[in-house]
């Protein structure tokens, strides 16, 4: 009595061989573990945990969690953040930011909410504004105190 791949009698395929509903996109979490390293730029519409090493532009329209060994060599931008590992750029939380004891932050960050627990480092500027008004991430022209001087 084998009933896989058999025809119900109403002529629809038995539950099992039905296509299960796909997750909706924003709710996948993508992990990049440790021990991987990822050269280039990240982009989803969901979570993106990183363990490993990204050198690269980070955009996930959901959240970032970056574990205490995790590093981030680039730019962060997301709706919520948790960071314990280590991120060299401008990490963007356009509503929440959480950095935990563990973290080292060695940029600018932008947040409309911030949550520092005790240890965590942070060498940079902090802006606690409207971050979603904030411009795309973009290389900044030297101003004239910073442009060389030709002799």
């Amino acid at each position: 009595m084998a009933l896989f791949g058999k025809i119900a009698e109403d002529g629809e395929k038995m539950a099992k061989e039905q296509s299960a509903p796909q997750a909706a996109r924003d709710t996948v979490i993508s992990i990049i573990g440790p021990g991987m390293r990822v050269t280039g730029d990240c982009d989803t519409d969901g979570t993106l945990r990183i363990e490993g090493t990204v050198e690269g532009t980070i955009r996930a329209g959901k959240a970032v969690v970056v574990g205490k060994e995790g590093v981030v060599l680039g730019d962060i931008r997301t709706q919520d953040a948790v960071i314990g590992g280590q991120v060299t750029g401008t990490v963007i939380a356009e509503s929440r930011l959480e950095l935990q004891a563990t973290c080292v932050i060695n940029g600018e960050i932008r947040a409309r909410r911030v949550k520092l627990d005790e240890g965590g480092t942070v060498n940079g500027n902090v802006n606690m504004t409207d971050a979603s008004a904030t411009p795309a991430l973009t290389p900044k022209a030297p101003s004239a105190a910073t442009r060389p001087v030709p002799a």
